[in-house]
């Protein structure tokens, strides 16, 4: 019986009328029963939250369950029962079983339910202490209620990455793939998992939706990590993007989804680029559900830097304008007035000779975080070069927010409540001076004194001979796997694009700056005197 006949309207009218005459365990049976039968019956629902909520003391474990699944299946999160559901999650978290709390978190992810830190971290606290006793399914259903929270759990992760690389080849494509992207979106990095994973998927890539090959590719840039099989991982799913084309014209968001996360790890097929910035597909991105501007901003802006060769379809310049108006504003806002980026910007204009001398904006962008730039001779001597707006810098440096010793201890530590993506992977360190990304020369005679001013340089925009433009990279936790000093792929992109640029990129971490916030200027301004004129850069220039 198909979801739309007759037949199931008159029932579906005819129940919603007898709701109140029957029990529970019925109501329940029914809603199961339209779940079956994939018919959407969100005025049946209603009834039966109502009556839940009025007969709530006396519902079963099994029939909290059963309704947390239906409300999940139902795609909808009742308000007046939140609280309820929390409550009775708590009371009970040690009676249910492995299964029931995994279709618990399955009901909450699926009806897009808030829930505390509280409740999901004693929901993780029990699954890390009993994962092997779980199944799969259940397992990657907290999983996906653990991404949804950004709950930074690091016991159950790191048991995770002993118990499922050997679940990997017997658990289907759906479930790897939820399994990649909680790692992902926790920025959590397990090369185990992760190799375990890319060795499954081509035998399986045939059973990928257009969602699945995108969600892949994704997390495998977003943790900046080519497997051992890199070649046939990576073939096998653009080969699936090219069989799932169709699907992309109503789901526009998967395409720039996998080739963003294709672009982070230097790969460019040609082909679907061409397809994503066609005007048809463009069209398409600006009349979704979901914010797509700056995906196809950074797709378009990186293609135009990485790929010399390429002649298919581009951004209009008109929309690049739209979409770098719309990064810088927000940037402005968010980005640089952050304490530890406007502090440095300061430092840098006493420790050069003023603010023509820094320029704290966005070199590229549509890498959406910003750059300190700096400019030197080849004598090491700082070239003047920000003249356009002063008044814009002051204002700047009054809109910075104060350095309290609270401020800075969350920099250093993180907040305890803080929403970061989290993580633990192998240390892979930022790239050494010796390949070229250090920065300057000492200014001829040693260290610039404070306010010293350097001779008049000539036109801002133009690369003068042997002239050397640093991009200070002044670094939050957030651009990195949580617990290492592994890059996440949006700014391994970025830095690779500077460096093809012509600019020598220039590391101010955060696990050597923030602890600095809290030091004396006269060792901060060392500091970053080490940073800028390093002696590696004369020869470089020369």
């Amino acid at each position: 019986v198909p979801a739309s006949h007759p037949l199931l309207d008159a029932c579906e009218a005819e129940f919603c009328r007898r709701a109140w005459d029957m029990g529970l365990e019925q109501l329940l049976l029914v809603a199961d029963c339209w779940r079956c039968l994939e018919r959407s019956v969100p005025s049946y629902l209603g009834i039966l939250f109502s009556y839940a909520n009025l007969h709530w003391k006396d519902l079963t474990l099994p029939q909290f369950v059963q309704l947390l699944y239906i409300i999940g299946e139902g795609r909808r999160s009742p308000a007046d029962l939140a609280q309820k559901m929390e409550s009775t999650i708590l009371k009970h978290l040690d009676a249910f079983t492995l299964e029931e709390l995994g279709a618990i978190c399955l009901g909450l992810f699926k009806s897009l339910s808030g829930i505390s830190d509280h409740v999901m971290r004693r929901i993780a606290d029990r699954v890390s202490l009993q994962m092997e006793d779980m199944s799969t399914y259940a397992l990657v259903n907290v999983l996906k209620m653990l991404r949804y929270t950004r709950m930074d759990h690091v016991p159950l992760m790191r048991e995770l990455g002993k118990v499922i690389p050997a679940r990997i080849p017997t658990t289907n494509i759906q479930g790897i793939m939820h399994i990649t992207l909680t790692y992902s979106s926790l920025h959590f990095f397990d090369e185990d998992v992760l190799a375990a994973v890319a060795t499954s998927l081509p035998s399986k890539v045939s059973y990928c939706r257009s969602k699945d090959a995108a969600k892949f590719l994704w997390s495998f840039g977003c943790l900046d990590y080519e497997p051992p099989n890199e070649e046939e991982f990576y073939s096998s799913l653009i080969k699936q993007l090219h069989t799932k084309l169709h699907e992309f014209r109503k789901f526009p968001e998967h395409l720039l989804t996998a080739l963003l996360g294709l672009a982070f790890v230097k790969r460019f097929p040609e082909e679907l680029i061409d397809f994503a910035l066609r005007e048809e597909f463009v069209q398409k991105t600006r009349g979704s559900k979901y914010e797509l501007n700056k995906d196809l901003f950074t797709l378009g802006k990186s293609v135009e830097i990485e790929c010399p060769t390429y002649r298919g379809s581009r951004l209009p310049p008109q929309l690049c304008q739209e979409f770098t108006e719309m990064v810088s504003s927000f940037a402005e806002r968010e980005i640089y007035v952050r304490p530890e980026i406007v502090e440095a910007t300061s430092l840098l204009e006493s420790l050069l000779g003023g603010p023509e001398y820094v320029k704290n904006h966005m070199i590229l962008p549509h890498t959406r975080s910003s750059d300190l730039e700096v400019r030197l001779a080849a004598d090491g001597h700082p070239i003047p070069f920000n003249f356009k707006d002063p008044v814009a810098a002051k204002k700047l440096k009054d809109m910075g927010v104060g350095l309290t010793d609270d401020l800075i201890s969350q920099l250093i530590k993180g907040s305890a409540h803080s929403q970061s993506p989290v993580g633990v992977g192998n240390e892979a360190g930022i790239p050494r001076q010796e390949r070229g990304d250090a920065a300057g020369t000492p200014c001829l005679g040693g260290a610039r004194t404070a306010g010293a001013k350097c001779q008049a340089g000539p036109e801002a925009g133009r690369w003068q001979p042997r002239e050397v433009r640093l991009a200070l990279q002044v670094s939050n936790r957030n651009h990195f796997c949580y617990g290492s000093k592994r890059l996440l792929g949006l700014h391994c992109l970025k830095r690779r694009q500077l460096r093809l640029l012509g600019y020598a990129v220039v590391e101010i971490p955060f696990w050597e700056w923030f602890p600095l916030l809290k030091r004396t200027r006269s060792e901060k301004l060392s500091y970053l005197h080490y940073k800028v004129f390093c002696p590696a850069l004369l020869t470089r220039a020369g």
